[in-house]
């Protein structure tokens, strides 16, 4: 398959993009999720990061809260520092957070370690630095004390001031029934002795995972505090799924689109200039851009259009042609006929006779000429190509051209023996011809007559010269056209029909090559040379 190939380019196209949609979704959901997470803990850590820096503001002295802060940081078996605020670098974002009573976690994923500064207040000057590792069970159990221990100050306001502290919480906190709870035995022995229950629940829903913390309350039988649910981190929930799903679908059909688009708009130009031929008008072209299939496809069609307005033209000009060439011939024979009929001397009638054969020959060689150059003209013409050697076929038009007496010499430049050429036999032959016959034509007393191989450019050529009158540069290239004629009385003077030349032309481009004139260096008159690949390939344009 050609690298240039559109289906190709479309099938690689989509490999990347899909590659490219994959990794970009990818790279987009580690994104997001680094986002939820670190968003996650600092939901987590907001509200009891808020407790405890309530805790720590109610103490009067610097001792009380040092000590406060120790027995914080044994109950929860984290270290808890009481640090200068100026030591403590904080960014813009870090900074609002602080003054909006939340916590800023910064995480280490390297050594799965968060690191909490909480602000205190009433005290700017201060804050509070504890570096938290993996959450364990005690530590768990250990919130609901700075919940309590936070309510203690507030004796029978208990749910009035959980609802005030609830807006730092993004789980819910409150205190329940226990019946409301659908606790086992088990958990409400562990209640009664005045232990911390932890709960977890297992969800079909959004939520998934969630786990909640029941602790018992001082001097009640029947409420408990309860803390959650707290959902589990996840790490791919439905709806992000979806969206990134949406997200790399639309983006790979942006692709798609991309790469379909310059290749309608190809075809639509093809489509549309096969429209236009439709109506006749044979002028229009394809502009050719790149090098895929639908760049040969836009080649191909300028060919075609190329080649079937050149049919019509040639059609057109020889139909011409042909009715104003055999008037000349049809109207002697008929005054020939015309004669006969009137006169009765033998010999007279006889010479009339004569001349009426002379003029049916003339048109039988003219319908072989049309007949010719339509074969050439209208397609590929069936061509038998084989090793020639050149000298032979160049010495026998020599031969053949001086039994026809035309008191002009013909001279042949020595050639090896050794020069062989592909070509079609029997046109590479009526080339030769042709051109020796209409140098003989024009010539004052001399042709030459060479040929060979260029072996820089592996052209094989002939070249045929006389030392005529020459053509004029501004007429060179309109006397390869058919039935072209420079003086047309001189022409048929001749014997020509203006169709020798035209032919010449065809099977040189049948042969792959060209045929030019010029002015001979050497006679001085006109010099035409054909040239061709001298292994030739078979046109098939």
């Amino acid at each position: 398959m050609s690298k240039h190939s559109i289906f190709l380019r479309i099938y690689a196209g989509l490999v990347i993009l899909v590659v490219l949609v994959a990794l970009f979704g990818y790279l987009l959901v580690q994104i997001i999720n680094y986002q939820r997470a670190q968003e996650y803990r600092e939901s987590l850590t907001d509200g009891i990061s808020y407790v405890i820096s309530e805790g720590v503001a109610r103490q009067q002295t610097e001792q009380q809260k040092a000590d406060w802060i120790s027995d914080a940081s044994d109950l929860l078996e984290l270290p808890i520092h009481y640090v200068d605020a100026s030591k403590v670098e904080l960014s813009r974002t870090e900074t609002k957070r602080i003054e909006n009573q939340k916590a800023v976690v910064r995480y280490d994923a390297e050594h799965s370690m968060a690191y909490l500064v909480l602000g205190i207040r009433d005290d700017p000057k201060h804050y509070l630095y504890i570096k938290v590792g993996v959450p364990n069970d005690r530590q768990m159990r250990a919130l609901p004390v700075f919940i309590m221990d936070y309510l203690v100050y507030y004796p029978g306001q208990e749910q009035e001031y959980l609802k005030k502290i609830q807006e730092h919480f993004s789980y819910p906190i409150g205190i329940e029934n226990v019946s409301s709870l659908n606790l086992d035995p088990e958990q409400l022995g562990r209640l009664r002795s005045d232990q911390t229950v932890t709960l977890w629940r297992d969800g079909a829903t959004e939520r998934g995972t969630t786990i909640s913390i029941v602790s018992p309350l001082p001097n009640s039988v029947s409420d408990v505090l309860v803390i959650g649910p707290v959902p589990m981190f996840n790490w791919m929930p439905v709806k992000l799924a979806a969206g990134i799903t949406l997200l790399s679908m639309f983006l790979l059909c942006l692709g798609v689109y991309g790469l379909i688009v310059p290749m309608q708009r190809k075809l639509k130009l093809v489509n549309d200039a096969l429209d236009v031929m439709k109506t006749g008008d044979m002028s229009h072209r394809v502009p050719v851009e790149g090098h895929d299939e639908l760049a040969s496809l836009a080649t191909s069609y300028n060919s075609m259009s190329d080649h079937i307005q050149r049919l019509i033209e040639a059609q057109r000009e020889l139909m011409r042609a042909v009715s104003h060439e055999l008037r000349t011939p049809v109207a002697r024979i008929r005054f020939g006929m015309e004669m006969l009929a009137d006169e009765d001397d033998y010999d007279y009638r006889l010479q009339q006779v004569e001349m009426i054969d002379k003029d049916i020959e003339a048109l039988n060689t003219l319908i072989d000429e049309i007949m010719t150059y339509a074969k050439l003209e209208q397609g590929t013409p069936s061509l038998d190509f084989e090793k020639i050697i050149l000298v032979d076929l160049l010495d026998q038009v020599a031969v053949e051209t001086e039994a026809l007496k035309t008191q002009k010499e013909i001279y042949l430049s020595p050639l090896s023996h050794d020069v062989v050429v592909e070509a079609e036999r029997r046109y590479l032959h009526r080339v030769v011809q042709n051109l020796v016959g209409n140098a003989i034509r024009y010539c004052d007393d001399r042709v030459n007559i060479s040929g060979g191989i260029d072996l820089v450019t592996n052209m094989a050529y002939i070249c045929v010269e006389d030392d005529g009158p020459g053509i004029p540069e501004e007429d060179r290239k309109r006397i390869f056209e058919a039935f072209a004629r420079l003086d047309d009385s001189r022409t048929r003077a001749s014997g020509g029909y203006g169709l020798g030349l035209s032919i010449v032309s065809r099977i040189a481009f049948w042969f792959g090559g060209t045929i030019e004139v010029d002015q001979s260096p050497e006679l001085g008159g006109a010099r035409f040379k054909m040239s061709w690949p001298a292994q030739v390939k078979r046109k098939t344009k």
